[in-house]
């Protein structure tokens, strides 16, 4: 597994033109779904990585946003995915890109699977067997998070042996998914605890039990949550944290000591990519499954500092710096 701790983008630039050789797409349809909003950091690096593919190549291209984060029940979420389904048909695309779990979920598995059009998913978390694919009109990137490589470099840097951890994400489907998939990863021994807050003063309640219940804390996204306020939780970390926390997620980044975060950019191209080669004429089940490759490592000072903790110069040299 391939492990970048710098920057990345000029990757994807030098792959965009990758599959468009000799090959015309002018007239070419390609219907972009999101689980996520428009603001969301992790679907906005997908989206302008696989429009900067598509576009690149003449294809005519749109964007839907389901919203699912931040809409909670089942029958939101139902009607989110009912509107989706309409805009699809309204705009008779020759390939449909998914990202995220949701639009798997409510939109591609119950309206499209095994349809005569194509599908591309990416963003799906850890594995797709829930959602019984691959189906035959489709085919896509896992988004699997480096939670060996965090684990490693939290202990191998705060010279303390995590023998338990506990989790702290908004209470959201496809939080309990990663937090379901670290569990069966690492072991419901090591892996003990796991809180789940519908809101800001849940989130700092709960935090403040894992500070005496867990040796480190995995930070997963709060995002989402409606009352939401990062400088606060920022400023209510530096004041409370006692251990040491983590994230593969970069915009919890002011929240963790450090992390490897996962490159939303990697998943857009892919997936672009891939409905170039459908376009092109290759079937989609006959285009395997993948799985990301790529990281970037961060470092933050300001917790380290906290926790009294020196940074190995090693690393400091490879990750972003927080201060």
């Amino acid at each position: 597994m391939r492990l970048y701790l710098v920057f990345l983008l000029t990757v994807y630039s030098l792959c965009c033109g990758q599959y468009a050789i000799a090959q015309d797409y002018q007239g070419k349809r390609v219907f972009i779904l999101h689980s996520y909003d428009e603001n969301y950091p992790w679907t906005q690096g997908i989206n302008q990585a696989a429009l900067s593919v598509l576009e690149g190549n003449g294809i005519v291209s749109t964007v839907f946003y389901m919203n699912t984060k931040n809409r909670a029940s089942e029958s939101e979420k139902t009607e989110a995915a009912t509107a989706a389904k309409a805009e699809i048909e309204k705009f008779e695309p020759d390939v449909v890109i998914v990202s995220d779990d949701d639009a798997v979920k409510y939109v591609l598995m119950p309206f499209y699977k095994n349809s005569p059009i194509p599908f591309v998913f990416c963003g799906v978390n850890w594995d797709a067997s829930e959602y019984a694919l691959p189906y035959s009109n489709t085919t896509g990137m896992l988004e699997i998070e480096l939670l060996d490589s965090i684990v490693k470099q939290v202990k191998e840097n705060t010279r303390k042996f995590q023998t338990r951890i506990g989790t702290l994400a908004l209470n959201g489907f496809t939080e309990h998914k990663r937090v379901d998939k670290y569990r069966e990863h690492l072991g419901s021994k090591i892996l003990n605890k796991s809180y789940f807050p519908n809101n800001f003063e849940e989130w700092k309640r709960d935090f403040l039990k894992l500070q005496d219940e867990v040796d480190m804390i995995l930070m997963l996204n709060a995002r989402g949550m409606k009352d939401w306020n990062m400088p606060q939780a920022e400023q209510f970390l530096l004041e409370n944290i006692k251990i040491p926390s983590a994230s593969a997620t970069e915009w919890m980044s002011p929240l963790s000591l450090l992390g490897i975060t996962l490159v939303p950019e990697e998943q857009g191209t892919w997936a672009a990519q891939a409905a170039l080669k459908i376009m092109g004429g290759q079937a989609p089940n006959t285009i395997p499954i993948s799985r990301n490759q790529d990281g970037k490592l961060f470092v933050n000072l300001k917790i380290a500092e906290k926790l009294g903790v020196a940074i190995k110069p090693s690393l400091m040299r490879l990750g972003k710096i927080i201060r």
